[in-house]
């Protein structure tokens, strides 16, 4: 009869499409029902992180919900600052893990739940009679909430007969969250009526807009009131006219366009939390911008906003269109008289930089040169997030993803590529990592390769230095020795596991990157680009965080 481990398998396959990570003696009954009795697709990586590393990026760029299998202990252990990462990110996730016997912990067994828990991860741990109701209730948990759970296989039940399978019933989700009552509505109106009323209007999309699936309305916003628009990170490529998108604000965002933000009378911002970055640290906004904030946190999310709409970004899109047009709103002829394109413009920087070394910012120009244009491109933490965020632009936000910077972590960029590529067949998957964290990461180099193939790529910033602690806590004089890592040759590590490594010290090394993007994905090998750029080339951003803390 199947087991328990068989029922789990058998309650999450109509719910997810790939699961990664390692098998271990907690999850070897599970993989094995996987395999056996379903057409989930298992992928190996070869560390627990990155197992969960891999199945946070495939939600990012499919939209699925994510999943990721562990062992118990050590293995569950290694799951943490990853789990940590989904967390903060607001990442649906299933992880199925093996937990202690019902009898009691061995000497190797660690407190699971707890753990969990302090990383924000509700556990909810199977039994024999209840395995399908206890996945099914996991999977509404992470999908309702949009946050990761933990679904624990204790040791001793993992292996017990269960009956026969049954049909499982389908997670009951919530309806998307529309503006209530009168304040609801009114808040609605006031909205509608600053922005038909706007002489500069500036709507302001993020990553809450894509889920919620509203570029379609925002867009049609932009047009009935003539808005200036511009997206966070997390946002880019949502709006459909392109020739009106200042890209992305904050601190990666030319310093033009930035400018011209302030000038704005009315800004609305739609499925943003409004960080610190995206705010250039309080100085996105001019003092005299009203600005209207639409998302679904209980309370608006920075001191700046005035006017507060609770609500899922669609809807309220909907309901501001239908406003719109009642009050009958003209453009307001803004976005014509100002030449976005050129306030686009980024600095290209010198090829070489005052120490001898390439300056990234031109290393960066010329790779958005030659990159495929049909790509994602994954973001390992570090300083040099600038450098593709500023010159490397993506169609649509399921495009770019930035695998750490949620949790302020390093370390997740190499598997965060298998994950990338398995939800995105047909594009060419670039990684930027540095040299701190691609080796924090490189047990899953080798992951990475092997999935992405001839379809992927990988920009290693090697400055044989974490950079963003030089260009912080070198200029206080903190001693530099602890700072600095001996300068590592990814291009021969990345040979060690089949892929091709160019070691790029001149502009024109990069002309391997033209050849291979020329190349059809099933002739050419996955491709690492070592680029010794310098460490005292500071991006913008990095400079707001250096003026906020001197």
């Amino acid at each position: 009869m199947p087991s328990v481990s068989a029922h789990v398998a058998h309650a999450l396959a109509p719910h997810i499409d790939h699961v990664f990570g390692v098998m271990g003696n907690g999850n070897a009954w599970f993989l094995d029902a996987l395999e056996r009795s379903t057409s989930v697709h298992y992928t190996a990586v070869r560390h627990e992180a990155g197992g969960v590393v891999a199945a946070d990026a495939y939600h990012r760029a499919s939209g699925r919900l994510a999943a990721a299998t562990a062992t118990y202990g050590a293995g569950f252990t290694n799951t943490l600052t990853a789990l940590a990462e989904a967390v903060q990110a607001g990442v649906p996730l299933v992880l199925i893990v093996g937990d202690e016997p019902t009898s009691g912990p061995r000497p190797w067994d660690v407190d699971q739940i707890a753990l969990a828990s302090a990383v924000g991860a509700r556990t909810y741990t199977v039994g024999r009679t209840d395995t399908a109701a206890t996945v099914v209730i996991a999977i509404e948990h992470a999908l309702t909430y949009r946050v990761p759970t933990v679904l624990a296989l204790p040791y001793d039940v993992a292996t017990i007969d269960a009956g026969p399978l049954r049909e499982v019933p389908e997670p009951r989700l919530p309806a998307p969250l529309a503006p209530a009552g009168e304040f609801g509505t009114g808040a609605v109106r006031d909205l509608a009526a600053a922005l038909a009323g706007a002489a500069r209007p500036f709507l302001l999309a993020g990553r809450g807009a894509w889920i919620s699936g509203a570029g379609a309305a925002l867009g049609e916003i932009a047009d009935r009131v003539g808005a200036v628009t511009a997206t966070t990170t997390l946002g880019r490529g949502l709006f459909p006219r392109p020739e009106f998108d200042l890209g992305v604000t904050g601190g990666f965002g030319a310093e033009g366009a930035m400018k011209l933000v302030r000038d704005a009378d009315v800004a609305v911002v739609l499925g943003a939390s409004l960080n610190q970055f995206t705010m250039r640290f309080g100085d996105l906004f001019a003092p005299g911008t009203r600005v209207f904030q639409v998302d679904v946190a209980p309370t608006a999310t920075h001191p700046h906003v005035g006017g507060y709409v609770r609500g899922d970004v669609d809807v309220v899109a909907h309901g501001v269109v239908e406003e719109l047009m009642r009050l009958g709103a003209a453009p307001s002829g803004w976005r014509e008289s100002v030449d976005i394109a050129s306030l686009r413009h980024q600095e290209p920087g010198d090829v070489v930089a005052p120490d001898g070394r390439l300056d990234p910012r031109s290393v960066a120009a010329r790779i958005g040169e030659l990159l495929p244009a049909d790509r994602v491109v994954v973001s390992d933490g570090g300083h040099f997030i600038g450098w593709a965020n500023m010159y490397w632009p993506v169609a649509a936000p399921d495009r770019m993803m930035m695998v750490g910077t949620a949790f302020q972590s390093i370390g997740l960029g190499w598997p965060s590529v298998p994950g990338a590529a398995l939800a995105k067949p047909d594009a060419t998957i670039v990684l930027t990592t540095g040299d701190g964290g691609g080796l924090m990461a490189l047990a899953d180099l080798e992951s990475a390769v092997r999935v992405a193939g001839g379809r992927g790529m990988a920009v290693v910033w090697n400055d044989a230095a974490y950079g963003a602690e030089i260009q912080l806590y070198g200029r206080k004089g903190l001693a530099r020795a602890p700072m600095l890592i001996p300068e590592v040759d990814f291009a021969r590590l990345a040979a060690g596991v089949g892929a091709e490594g160019v070691v790029v010290r001149a502009l024109p090394d990069l002309d391997r990157l033209a050849a291979w993007a020329a190349e059809p994905p099933s002739d050419r090998p996955f491709l690492v680009l070592d680029c010794r750029v310098s460490a005292e080339v500071i991006a913008p951003y990095q400079q707001e965080i250096i003026r906020v803390n001197t």
